[in-house]
């Protein structure tokens, strides 16, 4: 099936079977591995993209739920890792080994459009992507940065 979205402000148009996950048209049709599979059944996280602002698992959704839907990878958060997260983390050394980081960041960012001085109770209820490394507390003073409050 043909379908026509827009990934990180660019309009494409996939060709891929109706039941093809998301997940998969971003890695292997678009080249945008930046998001991660991790465990295939939409409870880790390590997938997750942001679908018209709002934070999905990528690996559990087929195309034909996405057709005329903007999406945005890791990848559009900025060219230049100039984004207020991408920087707190950078600068919190937030990664162990990384492999979860961008579904984590972009869970944060919709955290921080919904509110932008979230509580620490809403970065827990929004943030529910597994980390292995356990980097949670970095994650929380990271997104606290990024609202420009006390790291705590």
């Amino acid at each position: 099936m043909r379908y026509e979205i827009e990934v990180n402000g660019q309009p494409r148009i996939v060709d891929v079977p109706e039941d093809m996950p998301l997940l998969w048209v971003l890695r292997d049709m678009l080249g945008l591995t930046g998001t991660k599979f991790g465990c295939g059944i939409a409870q880790c996280g390590a997938c997750t993209v942001q679908l018209d602002g709002f934070p999905v698992r990528s690996c559990q959704f087929p195309m034909e739920q996405f057709d005329g839907q903007k999406v945005t990878t890791v990848e559009g958060l900025s060219p230049d890792r100039s984004h207020p997260l991408q920087k707190a983390w950078i600068e919190g050394q937030v990664p162990q080994c990384g492999y979860c980081q961008s579904g984590m960041l972009m869970a944060a960012e919709a955290l921080l459009r919904e509110k932008p001085q979230p509580s620490d109770a809403d970065i827990d209820d929004a943030i529910t992507n597994l980390c292995r490394c356990g980097t949670y507390p970095r994650i929380r003073r990271a997104i606290r940065v990024a609202a420009g409050m006390p790291p705590a």
